[in-house]
C-alpha cells in the first residue's frame, strides 16, 4: 500500500507541500463543523498527529462519520498545504476507511490513567504516551548496539535455556516437557526423563556464557531476556526483562567503572540527540526537568564510595530508615535513593561490597571481607548497574564455591576458564527497562515494557 509516512512528511515538508500524497493511520481525534471535519491522524512513526481537513459536500456522508470515529484507520489521498496553526496539513480529496472501529474502543479519551491503560497493554500503544515510550527503548537499544560495535565488542548470542542458575539465587523457572499428570519417585528420575535429561530453566544471566566467549574474543556483550522467579511485586521488579551485559578481559574494576561510565554517557547522549520531540514529552509531562537533569549528568562526573563509608555516610545521616543500616548487610531502595538522591545529587558507584552478600565469582579483595564489585545507582531509581571484576584464581573461585555448597560439577566448563589461560577480567549488568525509566522519569516498570510479566499475572 503506497504511501508516505507522517514523519517524512513533516521531515521534508517543504519537497510535498502543495502535491498530492497519500497517508494511513488511526484516527486520535476527531470534530466537526458545518462545512468541514477535521480529523487528527497519527501512523506510529513520530508523536506529532497530521490534520486532515474534509469537505463535507464532496466526502461520502457514509465513509466520513467512520473515518471521525476515534480509533479507525484510514487511507487519504490530498494536498499537503501550509497551516498558520498547525504547520501543515491535509486536504483530502480521496478517502478510504480501512478499519471501522465500534463506540466501545477503549480509548475514547484524551486521558488515561496509567493503572487503567495496564489493563489494555494490546490497545495501550496507541496511546501518546506509549508512543513516546516505545520510540525511545527503540533508540535506547540502536544506541547501546552502537557503543558496543563502535568500541570493537562482539555481539554474542547466549542461550535462554541453561542448566545454570547463574548466581545461586535459585529464582529459575523451570523448563520441562513433562505432562502434567508425570509421576516419578525421585527428582533425580524425574529430570533424568525429560527433555534435557537434566535439570533445566530460563536464564537470569547470561555472564557465565559471556566470560567464556570473552575469553577467546576479548570483548563481549550481550544484549537479550533475563528471567527470574522472584516473588517481588515493586515498581522495579518483573518476571521478564532484557539485560545488557558486557564481559572484558585484561580489564580490573578500575577500568570496568570507566567504561560503564562512559557507557551510560554514550547512550543517553544518544537518546536526547536522536528523540527530542519524545524527550519533550517526557519533561512536560511525566518528569519536569528530565532533560536538564540528563544533561547536568553529561557534565559532571559520577561519585564513587566504598562501601564502608556509604554504611557511615547512612548510619550519620540523622535520617530514619525502615531497613536497619550495619556493615554487612545489602542496601535497600531508600537507602540508594538518599546517596542518589540527597548526598551525591547524582550518579554514584558503591565500590567494594562484603563478599557474603555478594556472587561466588566476584574477585576477593585482599582484606579477605570484601570483593571487587560495584553498584551503580542513580537518582530516582537505585541501582541500574551491578558490576564487578572477576575472580581470575581457580583454587580462590573453587573455594568460594565450596563455601557456598554450590555443585561444582554443574560448572565443570566455567572453571575451565580459569584452568587454561585464565587472565583478569570485569564485566557489568545493566537492566535495560531501569535505565529506560532513569531516561524518561516513567516510575513503574511495567509501563516501558510492551507486555510485562509480574507475579500472578501475564
Amino acid at each position: 500500500m503506497k504511501h508516505t509516512d507522517i514523519k517524512k512528511l513533516f521531515a521534508e515538508a517543504e519537497a510535498f507541500v502543495n502535491k498530492s500524497v497519500t497517508v494511513c493511520g488511526w484516527v486520535r481525534t476527531a470534530r466537526d463543523s458545518k462545512t468541514v471535519a477535521f480529523v487528527e491522524l497519527n501512523d506510529g512513526t513520530c508523536l506529532r498527529n497530521l490534520q486532515l481537513v474534509f469537505d463535507k459536500e464532496k466526502t461520502d456522508a457514509e465513509a466520513l462519520k467512520n473515518a471521525m470515529a476515534v480509533g479507525s484507520s484510514l487511507k487519504a489521498e490530498g494536498v499537503l498545504v501550509a497551516s498558520d496553526r498547525n504547520g501543515y496539513e491535509m486536504n483530502v480529496e480521496t478517502l478510504e476507511v480501512l478499519g471501522v472501529c465500534p463506540s466501545d474502543y477503549p480509548l475514547q479519551k484524551k486521558r488515561h490513567t496509567l493503572e487503567y491503560l495496564r489493563t489494555i497493554p494490546h490497545l495501550r500503544v496507541r496511546a501518546r504516551y506509549f508512543e513516546a515510550v516505545f520510540a525511545v527503548r527503540n533508540q535506547l537499544a540502536q544506541s547501546i548496539h552502537h557503543y558496543f560495535s563502535e568500541n570493537g565488542y562482539r555481539y554474542v548470542h547466549p542461550p535462554i535455556i541453561t542448566g545454570s542458575d547463574c548466581e545461586g539465587a535459585g529464582e529459575m523457572f523451570r523448563v520441562t516437557t513433562h505432562p502434567f499428570a508425570t509421576e516419578y519417585k525421585t527428582e533425580e528420575e524425574y529430570y533424568a526423563n525429560d527433555f534435557f535429561g537434566r535439570k533445566a530453566g530460563l536464564t537470569v544471566s547470561a555472564q557465565l556464557e559471556g566470560e567464556m566467549a570473552a575469553m577467546g574474543l576479548g570483548r563481549i556483550y550481550t544484549f537479550g531476556p533475563t528471567f527470574r522467579a522472584e516473588n517481588s511485586n515493586t515498581t522495579r521488579h518483573v518476571a521478564e526483562f532484557w539485560h545488557v551485559e558486557p564481559e572484558v578481559c585484561f580489564c580490573d574494576i578500575d577500568d570496568i567503572i570507566e567504561i560503564a561510565e562512559d557507557f551510560i554517557k554514550y547512550i543517553v547522549r544518544d537518546v536526547l540527540e536522536k528523540c527530542p520531540e519524545e524527550m519533550e514529552f517526557f519533561n512536560q509531562w511525566v518528569e519536569k526537568g528530565i532533560i536538564e537533569k540528563l544533561q547536568n549528568m553529561l557534565a559532571n562526573d559520577f561519585g564513587r564510595i566504598d562501601y564502608t563509608e556509604a554504611i557511615e555516610v547512612l548510619k550519620n545521616c540523622g535520617k530514619e530508615f525502615k531497613y536497619p543500616v550495619e556493615w554487612g548487610v545489602d542496601l535497600q531502595t531508600e537507602h540508594e535513593k538518599y546517596l542518589t538522591d540527597e548526598y551525591f545529587k547524582k550518579p554514584v558507584f558503591v565500590v567494594h561490597y562484603p563478599a557474603a552478600i555478594k556472587s561466588f565469582y566476584m574477585k576477593q579483595n585482599p582484606d579477605g571481607k570484601t570483593v571487587a564489585a560495584t553498584d551503580l545507582l542513580v537518582p530516582g531509581i537505585g541501582e541500574i548497574i551491578g558490576c564487578s571484576e572477576r575472580e581470575a584464581d581457580y583454587d580462590k573461585l573453587v573455594a568460594a564455591m565450596k563455601a557456598r555448597n554450590m555443585p561444582l560439577e554443574n560448572y565443570t566448563e566455567y572453571l575451565d576458564t580459569r584452568k587454561y589461560g585464565s587472565v583478569p577480567h570485569s564485566g557489568f549488568g545493566l537492566g535495560f527497562e531501569r535505565v529506560l525509566m532513569y531516561i524518561t522519569g516513567v516510575q513503574n516498570i511495567r509501563d516501558v515494557l510492551m507486555f510485562p510479566r509480574t507475579v500472578g499475572s501475564m
